[in-house]
């Protein structure tokens, strides 16, 4: 009945949204009309036909029309898939643990924890009073708040010093423009006090009345004021206490590990401030470094001192050391706690009394180190080539014992707790996975040659059997941009891929900092394109070595990593059989010519400012919505949310209505288009998996994999 109403809803929507020529049937994909359009910059106008679908509104007819009838087209052409997706969506369930529960932690006299409960697509927050065994209270029931919801997101949460009220982040309709509301734990009601347009971002002062918490711009969503709301008072007459004016600056706040200071810390790509007043009254606030460009730091502070994480005269970062008294005399009066390294990049860390656990990558791999007040260093072993370690909830300064996690696309994630003094190791959990065994699984780092001549490291897993003789279909992965790195980790949804014979990687490429800074250096602005030619030199790699066959290979990336996908897909479409491309950012030079629309002003420093000709004609050579040429293109999945704040919604439409103009090709090309959701598609840890049987059963009938 769903195929029938949609595909009856194609047909219906109006002329003026889709080309007179090609209205859609079940074998016609629809054509949006063109309608040209002047795109000016300092460099010169460019016409673009589709420019019309953006609405930031998203109230206009004709443009609803043209999603609607391509989530339509997609229904009609995946109809014949609909059992291998809910084999797979099954299959995927089978793999979740669906009455679970994380490990609890310890802060400020309570123990917190979360729970799944059987069939909830989201969890319960509870904590309790001095034991774990304890009665639990319950904090947040979110299946409860989510009902009569088509989204749901509870982020940032934050309990009073005295442990009786909670502030909270609410967002019901996925624009990431979240309300801020308390709840008093004491007696389970919501205050009155609720504040709109904020970050995901609260915190408490010390008289337990006053919450702290960054304020939107309307228009561009960039968090830009820091307001202190005291309970009882009326929003509008919130206390501004720092407001950041560059717009090329984000900014979040938070306390110190010792819970002495409230920070601000604004950064850029490039550029680090950070100002601390003390939490009891949190008001004149002191910068520990003025902002300079080329020049970022984070700093934190425990037993009497600041220590900071700096690229200061460390392209990969260190610790350094600052006194209370010497916080006046800026970067002259910082001291090294650790050395410079060409090899290690220290990613985090964390303070704790009497010994700081460092958060740090080497080869390719995510690790722990422990290092003493004498400067003994303590580092935590693993047993496989890839894996990721990282630092996990580590609220009590003063303890022996640092928690953290370990996992690798074989190993499912394992929170662990070393300590610090003896490096004994204890488990604390293993994440459940039913019905699957990591034994009946292989892991391998490789190192594929780039085209320069760079060694680019690739995460490899497959089932025991599987033949390397160059038969076997392979899954790849990327994405390669703002120093992301991209870690291996066990995913439910990725089991029934593999126990289909199929090879997953993934290509860790430039862009990211899986090998430093230098690695995110030579993969950004004026280097932007080493992310394409990598992944593409990878897929290439794996095909010689034999690990795949030639023509069945996927790739898939989202957000920036959609980028990816369609650079990639301009670039060398005879190497990828199929290409998924989720929420993907492909209209580079339009979108950074436009400073209102979100995440632009932030993102100079990553692709560059087209305003500049230099980069205006780089980006432009790459963007992929400019690139699409009169050529054959793989086949193709791409996905967007409506409400999306991070990559809105009218760039992959664009993209998607240009390629449906352009390409040459009989492949199939497909737009899902969800209508209630943003960047993240939709909430609840079920629905996700949803969508990804829906695209993962497209993906194995172009491998040739689906029987």
């Amino acid at each position: 009945m769903r195929k029938m109403l949609l595909a009856s809803a194609a047909l219906a929507v109006s002329t003026g949204a889709l080309a007179q020529t090609a209205a859609p049937t079940e074998a016609t994909p629809p054509r949006a009309a063109k309608k040209p359009f002047q795109v000016t910059s300092p460099n010169g106008a460019r016409t673009d036909d589709y420019y019309w679908l953006r609405d930031d509104t998203r109230k206009n007819p004709e443009m609803l029309a043209y999603l609607t009838a391509e989530n339509a087209y997609a229904d009609t052409q995946l109809a014949a898939l609909k059992a291998l997706e809910d084999t797979l969506y099954r299959e995927t369930v089978s793999h979740i643990k669906q009455d679970d529960s994380s490990v609890p932690y310890l802060k400020n006299g309570y123990w917190y924890q979360s729970r799944f409960d059987t069939g909830a697509n989201y969890p319960v927050i509870e904590r309790r009073k001095g034991d774990k065994a304890a009665p639990a209270q319950v904090m947040f029931d979110q299946p409860a708040m989510a009902k009569g919801h088509n989204f749901f997101a509870l982020s940032d949460w934050s309990v009073s010093p005295n442990n009786r009220l909670v502030a909270y982040a609410e967002d019901t309709v996925g624009r990431r423009q979240y309300v801020l509301k308390v709840k008093d734990l004491t007696t389970g009601q919501l205050l009155p006090d609720t504040i709109t347009n904020a970050e995901p971002n609260v915190i408490w002062a010390g008289d337990n009345r006053t919450i702290l918490y960054v304020a939107k711009d309307p228009t561009t969503l960039r968090g830009y004021k820091v307001m202190a709301h005291v309970l009882g008072t009326p929003a509008a007459r919130d206390r501004l206490l720092y407001e950041e004016k560059d717009d090329t600056f984000q900014m979040g706040i938070g306390r110190t590990s010792d819970d002495r200071f409230v920070c601000v810390v604004v950064q850029s790509t490039v550029s680090t401030e950070q100002r601390c007043a003390a939490a009891a009254t949190p008001t004149a606030f002191q910068v520990i470094a003025p902002r300079k460009r080329d020049l970022r730091y984070e700093a934190d502070h425990m037993d009497g001192r600041w220590i900071l994480r700096t690229n200061l005269k460390a392209k990969n970062y260190t610790l350094m050391t600052l006194a209370d008294a010497d916080v006046a005399k800026g970067t002259a009066a910082w001291r090294d706690l650790t050395p410079a390294s060409d090899s290690v990049f220290i990613e985090g860390f964390k303070p704790f009394a009497g010994f700081v656990a460092i958060d740090q990558r080497e080869g390719g791999n995510r690790m722990i180190r422990l290092l003493d007040a004498a400067g003994k260093s303590l580092p935590v072993k693993a047993d496989e080539p890839a894996y990721r370690m990282a630092l996990d909830v580590n609220e009590e300064p003063k303890t022996d014992w640092v928690r953290y996690t370990y996992g690798s696309l074989v190993t499912p994630t394992t929170t662990y707790e070393v300590n610090a003094k003896s490096g004994e190791r204890r488990v604390l959990k293993v994440a459940p996975v039913p019905s699957y065994d990591p034994a009946n699984y292989v892991t391998e780092r490789v190192w594929a040659a780039a085209r320069d001549g760079t060694k680019v490291p690739v995460s490899v897993v497959y089932k025991k059997g599987v033949k390397r003789d160059g038969t076997a279909p392979l899954f790849q992965y990327g994405y390669g941009s703002y120093g992301a790195s991209m870690d291996p980790a066990v995913d439910p949804g990725r089991i029934g891929m593999l126990d289909r014979g199929v090879v997953y990687a993934i290509a860790h490429i430039r862009g990211g900092q899986e090998m430093g800074r230098g690695w995110y250096d030579d993969g950004h602005l004026l280097n932007k394109k080493n992310s394409f030619t990598d992944f593409i030199d990878v897929t290439r790699y794996l095909v010689a070595q034999k690990y795949a066959a030639k023509d069945r290979v996927a790739a898939m990336g989202g957000s920036a990593g959609g980028l990816l996908m369609g650079a990639v897909a301009n670039m060398a479409p005879q190497d990828y059989k199929v290409i998924v491309a989720q929420v993907p950012f492909v209209d580079v030079v339009t979108t950074m010519l436009d400073a209102s629309i979100p995440l632009t002003t932030f993102e100079y420093d990553e692709w560059g400012n087209p305003a500049q000709k230099p980069y205006y004609d780089y980006m432009l050579s790459y963007s992929p919505y400019d690139q699409v040429a009169a050529k054959g293109y793989p086949a193709m999945y791409v996905g967007t949310g409506l409400w999306d704040s991070q990559v809105q919604y009218y760039e992959p439409a664009k993209w998607v209505a240009k390629l449906r103009e352009m390409k040459t090709d009989p492949n199939p090309l497909l737009f899902r288009v969800n209508m209630e959701a943003g960047h993240g598609g939709k909430s609840g840890r079920f629905e996700r998996y949803r969508q990804n049987a829906e695209w993962g059963a497209f993906v194995l009938q172009q491998l040739n994999v689906a029987s």
